[in-house]
């Protein structure tokens, strides 16, 4: 009996302490929870795959020229009536509330003309007046921008806000290709046609020019060029599933020869090859007297203007206006310092599709 007591109680014993020890450890666990608690401050909210949605659509779009053929020598002058129309497709994710990627394909034609676009009658525009370049460009382009709201939606689509501000940026891959119109009366079995430009080389790129001349390092440029997109807009929801938007954009190149037209000119003799006599003949029009594409008498009335075009000399047994169509630092045909731009204006409609949330329905 006296055994059977002993383990008795030493049964009692080791349960007691097993129980105290249960106890402090859901103690320190009650703490540690309780600790938690007082530290949680709500679960982010996150945009989730519910949310997420991809759009297409269509576009129309303006293009517009900046560049050594623009009316003034400034950067941002522009002629208004050389505004020429676009289409376009895009696509788009939205993967944030406010961030979405887009994608488009763009095709348009930007143009410029000294005849039409400089005043004979301005002191900063008659001296591009009588250089009586001009030039047309068809720009096929493909172009990935992230877009950025400035309205955050955290909610489906379906709650997005009606009208939406916002700013893009990204990386413009484009195909261009300057021509020029041959006039009529040139002689020439390409004329009254649009010649490609840039096989000519009517800056020299394929002269033989000598050491010394101010051209002499000039490379042909090429048909395809990398741009920075940069730009704003609003999108306006039409309904649940589509939106229209407006946006702007600056299209910052890394060429000067969007317009073929960037250095000084190259002396007559310099240009070689099958295409020397047509690139020497379209490197320099100064002389015409008729606008290339119209066949318009050009103005010459005005006195500063007779006496520039009258003050001419001979170049390689060539008469030449001077200052136009002969190799010299002062010959600039172009501004190389500043690379071309364009513009884009477009109106865009965008249709929701992929959307995975939906709304739920009540009697």
């Amino acid at each position: 009996m006296k055994k059977l007591f002993v383990i008795a109680f030493c049964a009692f014993l080791y349960l007691i302490s097993v129980q105290d020890v249960s106890a402090q450890i859901r103690s320190r666990k009650i703490k540690k929870n309780n600790k938690r608690i007082s530290n949680y401050r709500g679960r982010k909210n996150t945009f989730g795959k519910e949310k997420r949605y991809n759009y297409v659509g269509v576009s129309l779009n303006a293009f517009n020229y900046f560049g050594d053929l623009a009316p003034l020598p400034s950067k941002l002058s522009t002629d208004i009536s050389f505004t020429k129309p676009g289409i376009g497709i895009f696509y788009g994710h939205r993967f944030g509330p406010r961030y979405s990627l887009r994608a488009s394909f763009t095709y348009g034609t930007v143009s410029g003309n000294d005849y039409e676009s400089a005043d004979p009658n301005d002191d900063n525009a008659k001296f591009r007046y009588v250089r009586n370049l001009h030039f047309r460009n068809r720009i096929k382009e493909l172009t990935v921008v992230a877009v950025f709201d400035l309205v955050k939606n955290e909610s489906s689509y379906i709650s997005r806000a009606q009208i939406t501000p916002y700013v893009f940026g990204g990386l413009t891959v484009f195909h261009h290709n300057p021509q020029a119109y041959v006039p009529e009366d040139s002689g020439f079995d390409e004329a009254g046609t649009w010649i490609d430009l840039q096989p000519l080389g009517t800056e020299g790129q394929y002269a033989d020019l000598q050491p010394g001349d101010v051209n002499e390092s000039i490379k042909p440029y090429k048909n395809i060029q990398i741009a920075i997109p940069l730009g704003i807009g609003v999108r306006y929801r039409l309904n649940q599933v589509v939106d229209i938007s407006f946006e702007t954009g600056m299209r910052y190149l890394f060429t000067d020869y969007l317009d073929d037209v960037s250095q000084n000119y190259v002396n007559p003799s310099r240009f070689t090859g099958e295409n020397a006599d047509l690139a020497r003949y379209m490197s320099d029009l100064s002389q015409y007297p008729n606008d290339p594409v119209s066949g318009n008498a050009r103005d010459l009335s005005n006195p500063e203007i007779s006496e520039i075009m009258n003050n001419t000399y001979e170049v390689d047994g060539v008469t030449k206006i001077r200052g136009y169509g002969s190799e010299s630092r002062d010959n600039m045909r172009g501004n190389s310092n500043e690379k071309d731009l364009y513009f884009v204006s477009t109106f865009k409609v965008a249709f929701i599709i992929g959307a995975s949330f939906r709304r739920a329905k009540f009697r």
